[in-house]
C-alpha cells in the first residue's frame, strides 16, 4: 500500500503521531487510506450538498474496511461567473484543481481516491488528476438539478433577459421566472457541460452506472455514493487503476455517447485534456468521424424539451449505450470501475430504453449524425466546433455580413441594443485561451440572440467557447485564435462569411492577397492583464484544438 510510506516503520513514528492527532487509531492507520476529494462549497448550487455525498462515500469506505480522509478543492460556478471578468478564471481552474489533487495525493500517499465533483471544470479536472496519478480511483458526482415549473431551467432565465428587453415578457414575469427555474441543488438540469461530463464519466468507465443521471435530491444518489465508497476498496484489492480502464476502447465509447446524447461543445475541450493524461491522443477529426456514423438519440435542453431527470427515467446512460450497442457502436469489452466490462454491466442491468421519445431508437433517431460537428476552412484551418443538434434547420447553411467585436461585452451591448439584424454573422474574437485570457464561456450573447428573436436568423462565430446551454448557430473554439494571428483576427466589418454545417465548412470570402495584406498590417488590441494567474495561464496554454492544456515543453 502506498500509505505505508507514512504509516509503517520505526522512522515513521512522527508521522503516526500526526495521524494520532487527527484522532486516528492504529487500526485505522493499518487500513488502506482513501482520499475523499470534496469540491463542496456554499457558492455553487451543484456543490452545496456535496458534504452529504462525502459522508455517504466515507460510510461506504468504512463499511468495506478502509479509512477515508477528506480534503477539499475549489470550484467555479460558470453561471455566476458568466458575462463578466470572472469567467476568465473558469477554464484555468481546471488545471489548478487537477494540480491540487496531484499535490495532496502525492504529499500524502493515499492508496485510492474517491472524487466528488459536480459542475463544469471540476469534473474533467478530477478525471485528469485520476489518470495522472493512476492510483485506484472512482468518481461520484452530486447529480443533476431538477427542472423548474413547465420545464424551465437556467437557460430559460438567460433567454428571458432578451425576451424582457424586447417586451415579450414583463420584468415582473422575468423576476418570477428567476425565482423558480433553478429549484434546488444539483448541476443545472439540461445536457449542459456539467451533466455532459458526469454522463461521459460513466461512459468512460470511471464512474458507476447512474452517476450522470440520478437526480441530486434523491436517496438513490446517497446510495450511489455509499456504493462508490465500497467499490473503491475492491479497486484497491485488485489494483485496478484508471489507466487500466481508460483505453482506446473507452475513448471511442465516450465520443460515441457524446454524439448520441448531444452533449456540450465543451466536451471537445475536456475529453482531449482528460485522455492526454493517459497518453491517449484525441484530436478534433475523431469527433467528426464518430459524429458522422453515430445517430443523435436525445434532444435534451437546450436542444429539446427534455431534461436529465427525463433521461434517467427513460433508462439513463446504460439505456443509451444498449441502444447504440444494437448498431454495434459500443466497445463491450471496455473495463469499468464496477470490476466488469461495459457489456457485462449492460447485461446485468438488463439495460433498455423505457421512453423512446426521450431516447430514440437507432432505427428512428432524431438525426442520422451526432450532436457535434467540426468545421474547417480558411476561417478555422485547425477547426471550430458547433452543436449541430441545437441548430435550426434554416441555419445549417448560411452566408452573411460579419459584425465584428473584440470582446463579449461589446457584442452583448449591440445585441441587446437592437443593432444586430437578421442575416448578420456576429464575430467575437480575442476571447480564446491565450487571448482572453481564459477562453470565456459566452452563454449571454447566444441567449440574448434567442431572447431577441434572432435565433433562427443570426449566427455567432468566436474563438471563445459556449455553455452547454447554448442553442443556435453558435460556432466556437475557432483555431488558431485571434491572439495567435488566426484568420479570425483579419475579419472586418461587412466581410461575407459562408457557413455550411452539413459540409463542415466555414469560409471567409476574402481573397488570399487581401488577407495577406491585412495580416501584414495586423495590430492586436492592447489588453492589460493584471492577474498573475491569468498572465501565467496565457503563457502556458495551448490551442483550443488541443484541449487548451498546458504546453508539454515548459
Amino acid at each position: 500500500m502506498r500509505s505505508k510510506k507514512m504509516t509503517e516503520g520505526l522512522e515513521k513514528a512522527p508521522h503516526r503521531s500526526l495521524l494520532h492527532a487527527l484522532g486516528l487509531t492504529r487500526e485505522e492507520m493499518s487500513r488502506p487510506l482513501v482520499g475523499v476529494v470534496n469540491s463542496a462549497n456554499e457558492v455553487v448550487p451543484g456543490h452545496i450538498h456535496l458534504d452529504r455525498i462525502a459522508e455517504a462515500v466515507k460510510a461506504g469506505v468504512r463499511m468495506a474496511g478502509g479509512t477515508p480522509m477528506e480534503f477539499p478543492v475549489i470550484g467555479v460556478c460558470d453561471g455566476l461567473a458568466m458575462n463578466h471578468e470572472g469567467m476568465r478564471y473558469s477554464l484555468p481552474s481546471r488545471e489548478i484543481i487537477a494540480d491540487s489533487i496531484e499535490i495532496m495525493a502525492s504529499a500524502h500517499p493515499f492508496d485510492a481516491l474517491v472524487l466528488i465533483p459536480n459542475c463544469d471544470k471540476i469534473v474533467p479536472a478530477m478525471l485528469m488528476a485520476a489518470l495522472r496519478l493512476n492510483i485506484p480511483a472512482i468518481l461520484v458526482s452530486g447529480g443533476p438539478m431538477m427542472a423548474g415549473p413547465d420545464g424551465t431551467d437556467l437557460i430559460s432565465v438567460f433567454e428571458g433577459v432578451g425576451r424582457a428587453k424586447r417586451g415579450e415578457i414583463t420584468e415582473e414575469e422575468l423576476s418570477r421566472l428567476e425565482e423558480c427555474a433553478c429549484p434546488g441543488c444539483g448541476s443545472c438540469a439540461g445536457m449542459f457541460t456539467a451533466n455532459s461530463m458526469n454522463c461521459l464519466s460513466e461512459t468512460i468507465g470511471l464512474a458507476l452506472p447512474g452517476n450522470g443521471t440520478i437526480p441530486a435530491v434523491t436517496a438513490e444518489r446517497i446510495r450511489l455514493a455509499k456504493t462508490a465508497g465500497m467499490r473503491v476498496m475492491d479497486l484497491v484489492k485488485r489494483n485496478l487503476r484508471p489507466r487500466d480502464i481508460v483505453t482506446e476502447m473507452a475513448v471511442a465509447n465516450a465520443v460515441t455517447l457524446d454524439m448520441a446524447l448531444g452533449c456540450s461543445t465543451n466536451t471537445v475541450l475536456h475529453l482531449p485534456a482528460v485522455f492526454a493524461e493517459a497518453e491517449l491522443d484525441l484530436d478534433l477529426s475523431i469527433f467528426d468521424e464518430v459524429s458522422r456514423r453515430t445517430p443523435n438519440l436525445c434532444k435534451l435542453s437546450p436542444a429539446g424539451p427534455h431534461h436529465v431527470e427525463d433521461l434517467h427515467r427513460a433508462g439513463g446512460i446504460p439505456a443509451v449505450m444498449a441502444e447504440l450497442d444494437r448498431k454495434g457502436l459500443i466497445n463491450r469489452d471496455a473495463m469499468t470501475v464496477t470490476g466488469h466490462t461495459v457489456g457485462e454491466n449492460l447485461d446485468e442491468l438488463k439495460a433498455a430504453v423505457r421512453d423512446h421519445e426521450v431516447i430514440r431508437s437507432v432505427d428512428e433517431p432524431y438525426a442520422a449524425q451526432g450532436g457535434i460537428a467540426i468545421l474547417r476552412g480558411n476561417l478555422a484551418p485547425e477547426g471550430a466546433v458547433v452543436k449541430q443538434s441545437a441548430v435550426a434547420p434554416e441555419m445549417m447553411k448560411r452566408s452573411g455580413p460579419a459584425r465584428v467585436f473584440d470582446s463579449e461585452e461589446a457584442a452583448n451591448e449591440a445585441i441587446l441594443g437592437g443593432r444586430i439584424a437578421a442575416g448578420d454573422i456576429i464575430v467575437i474574437r480575442y476571447e480564446g485561451p491565450r487571448g482572453g485570457p481564459g477562453m470565456r464561456e459566452m452563454l449571454s450573447p447566444t441567449a440574448n440572440i434567442n431572447g431577441m428573436g434572432l435565433g433562427h436568423s443570426v449566427a455567432l462565430v468566436t474563438d471563445g467557447r459556449f455553455s452547454g446551454g447554448t442553442r443556435g448557430a453558435a460556432i466556437g473554439h475557432v483555431s488558431p485564435e485571434a491572439a495567435d494571428g488566426g484568420t479570425i483576427a483579419l475579419v472586418r466589418e461587412g466581410d461575407t462569411i459562408a457557413l455550411d454545417i452539413p459540409a463542415r465548412s466555414m469560409e471567409l470570402l476574402v481573397d488570399e492577397a487581401e488577407l495577406d495584406r491585412r495580416r501584414a498590417e495586423l495590430r492586436h488590441p492592447e489588453k492589460t492583464v493584471t492577474s498573475p494567474v491569468l498572465r501565467r495561464y496565457s503563457r502556458l496554454v495551448t490551442s483550443a484544438a488541443s484541449g487548451g492544456v498546458y504546453r508539454k515543453n515548459i
